[in-house]
């Protein structure tokens, strides 16, 4: 059975101080849930003071980026090396927003991920596809392409310490959802795409989110769902108590 892996992704929300009471919050709501992974992705100035309030819970703390060398002349980027040190437990990389406004590759998620993995920190790696690519057919072209582009040279043994998530961009806060069934087939999809890249093994082992609007009032209809194994949160993430709720669906 896959471990279900509920993420919040806070963007670019909460003060340092903001965080720390969030984070302290969500401890104490989420600290008996064993049976699912449970990580949130603050700001980079607040993670070494969430991580900290989180020093002895089950909540696990992600970075929304990571930068694919350990050190140099790359002015406000990350280097994975401090986020191991911190004590992050993932990185989100590829997130439609990185693409859209930062011009991220598959390319560079490829080099991103490699070097997060090399460092001992896992990946959650965001696919998906535009409102137009969908309504013209290319939804799969564009899924295999990002999939096959971020996968890239990534051994089977790897397999282990990624998770994919399947956001279409179109959702994303909008408003708009895709029904589970339409979530269900693209992640079906992505199964499909790992078993020919590997085996069918790793195909039944890796875990797929759902990232687009998802909410408490949907989260169960999505993990009822056989290929949705959890979900990357945006906006619902920001309130505890939707995000106990979408915890504990």
């Amino acid at each position: 059975m896959r471990k279900p892996i509920i993420a919040g992704n806070w963007k670019m929300y909460k003060s340092v101080k903001e965080s720390i009471a969030f984070a302290k919050q969500l401890n104490d709501k989420l600290g008996g849930v064993k049976d699912r992974e449970i990580v949130i992705a603050p700001t980079f100035v607040s993670t070494a003071s969430v991580i900290d309030a989180l020093r002895f819970s089950n909540v696990q703390v992600a970075t929304q980026d990571a930068h694919w060398e350990n050190e140099g002349a790359y002015t406000s980027n990350i280097s994975p090396v401090t986020l191991k040190e911190l004590g992050v437990s993932y990185v989100i990389l590829g997130h439609s927003e990185k693409r859209q406004y930062d011009n991220e590759t598959d390319e560079r998620v490829n080099k991103k991920l490699k070097n997060v993995l090399k460092n001992g920190l896992k990946g959650i790696v965001c696919v998906g596809e535009t409102l137009q690519e969908r309504e013209s057919g290319k939804m799969e072209r564009v899924i295999e392409n990002q999939v096959k582009g971020c996968l890239e040279g990534i051994g089977l043994g790897d397999l282990a310490n990624i998770v994919i998530a399947y956001e279409p961009v179109w959702a994303i806060g909008t408003g708009k959802n895709a029904t589970p069934e339409q979530a269900n087939e693209v992640h079906a999809f992505i199964r499909g795409l790992i078993a020919k890249k590997y085996n069918a093994e790793a195909a039944g082992n890796i875990r797929i989110q759902y990232g687009g609007s998802v909410k408490p009032e949907n989260i169960k209809q999505l993990m009822a769902q056989p290929d949705i194994d959890g979900a990357l949160v945006g906006g619902a993430s920001l309130k505890v108590d939707s995000f106990e709720a979408l915890v504990k669906f």
